[in-house]
C-alpha cells in the first residue's frame, strides 16, 4: 500500500536532546531500507526534519537510504543521495537569507545572557536552543512579537528543547511536495510520522500518519496510529502496523 515512509528525526529516530543513537534498533530500520532497495517488497524509509542538512545527511547514508531524497531544515533542503545533491528551496530570495541572518544577530542579542544559543548549520532559519523548555517556553511568544515589529517574517515554534523560527512559505510540507515531485510518488501511497507541531505539516501531506508516544497532544489528535511506546521504539511499531495494515 506504500511506496514512503517519511520519519521525522528528533524524538522519533532518535531524542532530542544528547543521549547517543539507540544504533540496534536504527539497524533494525537500515536493514528494512537495504531489503525495501533490493527486492522493492516494502516502503523506503527517507527524513522530513527540522535539522541541518549535514545531520539528515549522515543518517540519511546509516539509514542505507541511496537514492531517495529527504527533507532537511523543516523544508530549505533536499538533499538527494543518488547524486549527492544539495537543492534549496527555489522560492527563498536573496532579501530573505539576508533576514535570516540579521535575525540570528538579533536573537543572539537579545537572549545570549539567558543561555539560549544558535543552532549551527542552518542556512535560510534560526533555530535557538537551551537546555530548560520552561526558558524557551518563556521566550517563544517574546520572540515571535520581536520579529514582527522588526519586520522579520518567521514563523515561530518550539520543541522540547529548540525554537524553530522558520520563513513563512517553507514548512515540512512544502519539503515534502518537492521530494514527491522529485520521485514521482504519489501521496496516497505515503506514510509519515512525528512528534512535535512542526510534524503537523507532514500530516497533512501523507495518506497515513502515526506518532510516537512521546508525541504532543495535537499531534496525536490528527494521528491515524499512535504508538504505545516512546522514539525510536514507536517508530518500528508504526512500521509494523503499515507492513501488516491491508489494502
Amino acid at each position: 500500500m506504500y511506496d514512503l515512509i517519511i520519519s521525522d528525526i528528533d524524538g522519533c529516530l532518535s531524542p532530542e536532546d544528547s543521549s547517543p543513537l539507540d544504533i540496534q534498533k536504527i539497524s533494525q530500520i537500515a536493514e528494512h531500507n537495504r531489503l525495501a532497495f533490493a527486492q522493492n517488497d516494502r516502503p523506503k524509509l527517507t527524513l522530513c526534519t527540522g535539522r541541518p542538512i549535514p545531520f539528515a545527511e549522515g543518517l540519511c547514508r546509516l539509514l542505507q537510504n541511496p537514492s531517495v531524497p529527504c527533507v532537511a531544515e523543516n523544508g530549505v533542503w533536499i538533499y538527494d543521495p543518488s547524486c549527492n545533491g544539495y537543492l534549496m528551496d527555489p522560492s527563498i530570495t536573496d532579501e530573505q537569507l539576508e533576514m535570516v541572518h540579521e535575525a540570528e544577530l538579533f536573537s543572539l542579542k537579545s537572549y545570549r545572557q539567558e543561555g539560549v544559543t544558535l543552532q549551527p548549520g542552518k542556512s535560510a532559519s534560526v533555530t535557538l536552543y537551551h537546555p530548560d523548555p520552561v526558558v524557551l517556553q518563556r521566550i517563544a511568544p517574546q520572540l515571535q512579537e520581536s520579529f514582527d515589529q522588526h519586520g522579520f517574517e518567521f514563523r515561530v515554534s518550539l520543541t522540547l528543547f529548540y525554537i524553530n523560527c522558520d520563513l513563512p512559505q517553507i514548512t515540512k510540507a512544502s519539503g515534502i511536495d518537492r521530494l514527491l515531485e522529485m520521485t514521482g510518488v504519489p501521496a496516497d501511497r505515503t506514510a509519515g510520522i512525528g512528534d512535535t507541531s512542526s510534524d503537523l505539516a507532514i500530516a497533512q501531506r501523507v495518506k497515513t500518519f502515526g506518532c510516537p508516544a512521546n508525541a504532543i497532544n495535537e499531534v496525536k489528535q490528527v494521528a491515524h496510529f499512535v504508538s504505545e511506546y516512546e522514539q525510536i521504539d514507536g517508530v518500528l511499531d508504526f512500521m509494523d502496523f503499515l507492513m501488516d495494515e491491508k489494502p
